[in-house]
């Protein structure tokens, strides 16, 4: 029975993945069994199974615990940022401003607190540095700290890792605990609260048409463009007759008369609004439009499309159909005539039946191209973000040049690409499951490495004064979230369900989110400030985590 003990207790490269696969298989496994109601610590279970592996003899080839650390921290962070990129920065617009702000104010509280704790309690900074990023559940942070500690001492700190691990259960209990005294400390009742949202948001539009014979002497020699000015409404025009019966593909520079019939595409209640062109009235049917007009959805599906403007393919004039929105990466955007189409975006068509199916074959709408991986851009990617992360930057005040990191260099390239990749026909776009898949490989290998290096060391550590770092981590987690909460709801306004989303996604925590959607489900607020703040926050936390190292060490 030599070999099996040397299975799992031995040397070499094939122990090593071995017990590595073992340690992720089994924390996975623990992820999904345990649960207390309905909330979990998720994979973080790899962490704590690799620790107790260690602690009891198990370890690593150090050459393939630096590389499993390392590639899988890569791995995940540029996932990570192909996924936040392409709403980035439209995140800071739409009313995104303010959210992102309460953000970046819960991050540097969250930063401040670890910093005064390491001041009045005398604990090393590096520690700190870790239960900070255990309390705020943020993996990143913690691989962006440990990378930086390496590079300024050339040693791996275990206490990093250590601390981490200790702070981070309750870190999630907290966040969610922090939503909970919100909902008491302002007696939100939450049927009201929808009832208020309801309210603000309006019903939800619906799209339909009305024919109108244009009677309004101020529509006499007016573009198409100038209806939406003169209604003060947002609309399209999809087809016009002329007084002689002549039927026209109408554009935005098409110039109207008195007399002219217009087909109008409005929101519902907007329709009776129209009536100031003139009165309601029917287009003649023919051949050409006998079909109902529709909307309907298409995906972007061909790689020659990718990075094209909306203007330059003339849909309106060529096809009769308009382009409505566009849904990337989760975040609806305005279609318009300067937008670069991205492969994979999802978007909205309006026009009569036979036009909307004629344009299909246009933008691909075929699934099955998207499920081929552009591998070429992902490692060009992964190359060029190694490459910026080692790139030393000077900085005054500190005593050697900073360096992003590959965590950070990785991140900020992903972000980068996701954006701007398309304007040089460069295909970012992966699918879903192909960007879960690499984040969740890439942070199963990253989690079950820094266990394995840090478990020679916890039990004693716990037991020699470590447990204190918990309660160091739940002030971290509870007074930023909680002086943010009370500033959100009582100076900006914010309802709760948007307030919990915030929370939720200044500490990247989706256990919080799964319980913030649960509350209600007459709206999505939660998870479109999760969205919003999520991609800064992130951005941010892989910074700060290497400013805490590089200024304070």
């Amino acid at each position: 029975m030599n070999w099996l003990h040397s299975l799992f207790f031995g040397e070499g490269v094939p122990h090593s993945i071995f017990i590595l696969t073992i340690a992720i298989a089994l924390g996975i496994y623990l992820s999904h069994r345990l649960k207390f109601k309905g909330i979990t610590l998720g994979i973080t279970w790899i962490l704590f199974c690799a620790i107790a592996m260690s602690h009891f003899g198990m370890h690593l080839d150090p050459v393939v615990e630096n590389f499993a650390k390392d590639f899988g921290l890569i791995l995940f962070v540029y996932s990570i940022g192909l996924q936040v990129g392409p709403s980035f920065f439209s995140s800071f617009g739409q009313g995104g401003m303010k959210l992102n702000i309460l953000a970046v104010i819960i991050v540097l509280l969250s930063c401040i607190t670890a910093y005064l704790i390491h001041l009045f309690s005398g604990e090393d900074i590096a520690t700190m540095t870790g239960v900070l990023f255990g309390a705020v559940t943020n993996t990143p942070g913690l691989g962006a700290a440990q990378q930086a500690f390496s590079d300024i001492t050339g040693e791996v700190n275990a206490n990093i890792a250590s601390g981490y691990a200790m702070a981070y259960p309750l870190g999630v209990v907290g966040i969610i605990t922090v939503i909970l005294a919100m909902r008491w400390i302002f007696k939100i009742k939450i049927d009201r609260e929808e009832q208020r949202v309801t309210e603000e948001s309006g019903v939800q539009k619906e799209i339909e048409y009305i024919d109108i014979l244009l009677a309004n002497p101020q529509v006499e020699g007016a573009h198409i463009r100038d209806l939406s000015q003169l209604c003060h409404m947002d609309l399209i025009v999809s087809r016009l007759v002329r007084p002689d019966g002549a039927d026209e593909l109408p554009d935005v520079e098409t110039i109207l008369h008195v007399g002219d019939r217009i087909r109008v595409v409005v929101d519902k209640e907007n329709k009776k609004s129209i009536l100031l062109l003139g009165m309601e009235t029917s287009l003649p049917t023919n051949s050409q439009d006998q079909a109902h007009l529709v909307s309907r959805h298409l995906i972007v599906t061909k790689a020659e499309l990718n990075g094209k403007r909306i203007g330059e393919l003339n849909i309106r004039s060529t096809y009769h159909v308009s382009i409505t929105r566009i849904r990337r990466a989760g975040v609806e955007l305005l279609a318009t005539r300067d937008l670069r189409l991205q492969l994979g975006d999802r978007i909205t068509v309006v026009g009569e039946e036979r036009a909307v199916d004629k344009i299909e074959s246009l933008f691909g709408n075929s699934t099955k191209r998207l499920d081929v991986p552009n591998l070429a851009s992902i490692f060009l990617g992964l190359a060029l973000g190694i490459a910026a992360g080692l790139v030393p930057i000077a900085l005054p005040g500190l005593a050697q040049p900073f360096k992003l990191g590959i965590a950070g260099g990785s991140l900020i390239i992903a972000i980068l690409m996701s954006c701007f990749g398309p304007k040089m026909h460069i295909v970012t776009y992966t699918t879903s499951s192909a960007n879960l898949m690499i984040r969740e490989i890439g942070i199963a290998m990253f989690l079950a490495a820094v266990g394995f290096g840090a478990g020679k060391t916890f039990i004693p550590t716990l037991l020699n004064g470590g447990y204190v770092w918990i309660g160091y981590g739940v002030l971290i987690t509870l007074l930023p979230l909680l002086i943010v909460g009370v500033v959100g709801r009582v100076w900006m306004k914010l309802d709760y369900f948007s307030l919990m989303g915030l929370l939720a996604g200044s500490t990247t925590n989706p256990p919080a989110l799964a319980y913030s959607t649960t509350v209600s489900s007459a709206n999505d607020r939660a998870a479109v400030a999760y969205s919003t703040v999520y991609p800064l926050t992130m951005f941010l936390r892989v910074l700060t985590g290497q400013l805490m190292i590089l200024l304070f060490l």
